[in-house]
C-alpha cells in the first residue's frame, strides 16, 4: 500500500509554483522544484542572474545575493512542501507566515550566475505549525542553512 510518506510527486515547473505561492516578481525566489516527497522533503532551485533587482544596490562592485533573500527562498520552498504535504493549494483566505528562524548561518556568498539548490526537510508538524531544516547550496557547497518554523493562517 502506498502511504503518504512513500508517495513522491512530480517536479513542479514555474506554472505549478505560482499556483501555490502568492509571490510574484520580483519576490518569487523559486524557479523549479526538482523533487518533492510530501511529509518529508523537497529540492528546488533558484537561478541567480545579474538581472535580479537587488544587485544594483547590494554591492554594485561585487554583487552578492542578500542573506535574508536566501532565507526567504528557503521559506518559499518550505511552503511548497507544506502545501504538497497538506495535499491542497492555499486560497485567497490563507497566508503562509514565518513563525521563527533559528540557527541561520551563511557559509559562502551567492553571486550572479550561481544556481542555488535549496533542500528542505520537514522535521515536525503539529496543529498547522511546521518546522523545517533548510539548506541552500551552490555547486555542492553549503551557502546557507537555517531551521524554519512556519504556519498557515486564515485571514478575513
Amino acid at each position: 500500500m502506498n502511504t503518504q510518506s512513500e508517495k513522491t510527486v512530480p517536479a513542479m515547473d514555474i506554472h505549478a509554483i505560482i499556483e501555490c505561492l502568492p509571490h510574484r516578481y520580483p519576490f518569487l525566489l523559486v524557479d523549479r522544484v526538482l523533487s518533492v516527497e510530501p511529509g518529508k522533503s523537497i529540492v528546488a532551485l533558484k537561478n541567480v542572474t545579474i538581472n535580479e533587482p537587488f544587485f544594483p544596490g547590494h554591492y554594485p562592485h561585487h554583487p552578492v545575493m542578500p542573506g535574508v533573500l536566501i532565507i526567504e527562498a528557503m521559506a518559499q520552498v518550505a511552503a511548497l512542501l507544506s502545501f504538497q504535504t497538506m495535499e491542497k493549494n492555499p486560497d485567497e483566505k490563507s497566508v503562509y507566515y514565518f513563525a521563527g528562524i533559528d540557527g541561520a548561518r551563511f557559509k559562502r556568498p551567492v553571486t550572479p550566475g550561481d544556481q542555488l539548490i535549496i533542500k528542505v526537510e520537514l522535521t515536525r508538524s503539529m496543529r498547522g505549525v511546521y518546522k523545517f531544516k533548510a539548506k541552500a547550496e551552490v555547486d555542492g557547497q553549503l551557502a546557507a542553512e537555517a531551521e524554519l518554523m512556519c504556519t498557515v493562517k486564515t485571514v478575513a
